[in-house]
């Protein structure tokens, strides 16, 4: 193994990661200069995609969220390590009945949002309920869906009364959804606009806006957190890059201490390489997917055999290799592997690609040939590597005969409205987890009011199978509802499944915690890194 390297292991079928060089340690020194982290995650408020992009009861993608679990803090946290969540803002969380039905929390005594003000049970009442019934276009109150009723008893006592019996709740309630706003910051009714930020999170936040994007966010240590969550500096700096070259040379010159996402798969392979030199690469297993998303309704790909065909067409092994390398690995479901519940439901039905299987549908079906397509994706949100992966993606469908496709970029901000509004045939996505839990690679997809807001709808997966998942505490039990939802997926083909990635960070060698400044699901946590002995 390169000694500059150090790569973090799966075990038992936990994303854990375990310490296998040097390069890094726990705690920090909690003094010195701001720690300056980069990242090519953009963040804009504009009227195309929306001018609140930082209210809990919005925002909902990683980057964002990753600005809003350093500042707002929700009643659980997912731990280091991960695993089932812990009490952050809650001093106690537990279900009150047998059937997952009444979850109860008590809040920390003393907790105080970072302005003096105390956090009470009204406050986070009134912070659910408000996410709840703004619904916005964003989609994340969905992973709310459960709550019937937000009950509160004195100042520290929160219990909510849920419509249905839910088993993943405790995970949801560590998501920014959940965050606890302060009511005074935040109108009931409408939503936040802008860049600006209150919790009672592990850190304050001061915004440096150019053009209606926030290019350089600072962290401040917040005196008044009391929490699960130990904070190893006092300030951090996060700058945002136009483009992942620009970021690395900022780390060379060490202009930055950190690099995040999202890199590009020749510096990764640069820094794998390097045997000696100030910067560590740390690689971890992670929970990312990358998809082809259909608006079902399209006619070009209305008739599922269109969809069939280029999951029997897709070679998921050469796509990689040509693009990604060990960096990543081929992905049969929307359920990664690594999470309970995972199956390899795609190569269960179609097997390796082939070719005359897949005119074998199309003729089936009678749909004529070559289908014209064009593939959508992001030019600026999922790496630089994601144009190079769509020519790939074309030249597979249009070697086979069967299809006639070209692709078309377009930046996140007018991309993912776009998505939203049924604009694209077929669009590539990628999904970062909620939580990790099973649940957290199907609702957002399948059940109603889902984040793609696809037209495609299954009675049997939203009634009966994911009800049927959350009733099970223990989530192995839920694996027959789980595995009966990714066969239809694979058989119905409303999203294509087609890799899961690993993650990288890379640091100047006297920053420490890096081990643990990502988890599984790509959360960000900043209150890990320190400053060390560099070596």
């Amino acid at each position: 193994m390169n000694r500059k390297t150090l790569v973090l292991a799966a075990a038992m079928g936990l994303l854990a990661p375990v310490l296998a060089a040097c390069g890094d340690t726990e705690g920090g020194g909690g003094d010195g200069d701001a720690i300056v982290v980069g990242t090519t995650d953009r963040f804009t408020a504009s009227e195309e995609e929306g001018l609140a992009p930082l209210d809990p009861a919005y925002a909902y993608d990683v980057g964002t969220w990753n600005i809003l679990r350093q500042t707002v803090q929700t009643l659980m946290v997912q731990p280091r390590g991960d695993g089932e969540p812990v009490p952050d803002a809650a001093e106690s969380c537990t279900f009150t009945d047998a059937g997952n039905e009444r979850y109860s929390c008590t809040l920390r005594d003393g907790l105080k949002f970072a302005s003096g003000d105390p956090v009470t049970a009204a406050d986070v009442k009134f912070s659910i309920d408000r996410a709840r019934s703004i619904k916005a276009d964003s989609g994340v109150f969905a992973l709310l869906s459960t709550v019937d009723t937000v009950e509160t008893q004195g100042d520290r006592e929160v219990i909510f009364h849920l419509k249905v019996a839910d088993a993943t709740f405790p995970y949801k309630l560590s998501t920014p959804v959940a965050g606890i706003v302060n009511p005074d910051n935040y109108d009931k009714g409408k939503l936040r606009e802008g860049f600006e930020v209150d919790g009672s999170g592990p850190y304050t936040l001061k915004s440096e806006v150019e053009d209606g994007a926030l290019v350089r966010a600072t962290y401040t240590r917040n005196a008044s957190y009391k929490g699960a969550l130990k904070v190893n500096n006092e300030q951090v700096e996060m700058v945002s890059f136009e483009s992942a070259d620009a970021m690395g040379d900022a780390l060379e010159k060490a202009d930055i201490d950190v690099m995040t996402r999202s890199m590009s798969p020749e510096q990764i392979r640069k820094l794998g390489n390097a045997a000696d030199g100030p910067i560590d690469l740390v690689e971890s297993p992670g929970l990312e997917i990358r998809y082809l998303a259909f608006n079902t309704d399209a006619t070009t790909v209305k008739d599922k055999a269109v969809r069939q065909a280029m999951a029997q067409l897709i070679n998921r092994s050469e796509l990689i290799g040509n693009v990604y390398g060990s960096q990543a690995e081929p992905l049969f479901s929307l359920v990664p592997a690594g999470v309970t519940g995972h199956s390899n439901a795609f190569f269960n039905k179609y097997g390796d690609p082939d070719t005359a299987k897949a005119r074998e549908l199309l003729e089936e079906a009678g749909v004529e040939t070559p289908v014209k397509l064009t593939l959508h994706y992001t030019t600026d949100h999922y790496g630089p590597a994601t144009k190079v992966e769509f020519e790939q993606l074309s030249k597979q469908l249009n070697d086979s005969g069967l299809f006639q496709t070209d692709i078309k970029g377009a930046p996140w901000a007018t991309f993912r409205p776009a998505g939203q509004k049924g604009q694209y045939d077929v669009y590539g996505m990628g999904w970062f987890p909620d939580f990790p839990d099973a649940d957290a690679f199907i609702a957002p997809f399948l059940a109603e009011d889902n984040f793609l807001n696809s037209p495609y709808t299954n009675t049997e997966i939203q009634e009966d199978l994911i009800p049927e998942s959350r009733r099970q505490a223990d989530r192995l039990s839920a694996s027959d509802s789980l595995t009966e939802i990714q066969d239809i997926v694979a058989a119905e083909v409303p999203v294509l499944p087609l890799w899961q990635g690993k993650q990288y960070v890379a640091a100047r060698d006297d920053i420490t915690g890096t081990a643990y400044a990502v988890n599984s699901s790509a959360t960000l946590q900043l209150w890990e890194l320190g400053r060390g002995v560099s070596g």
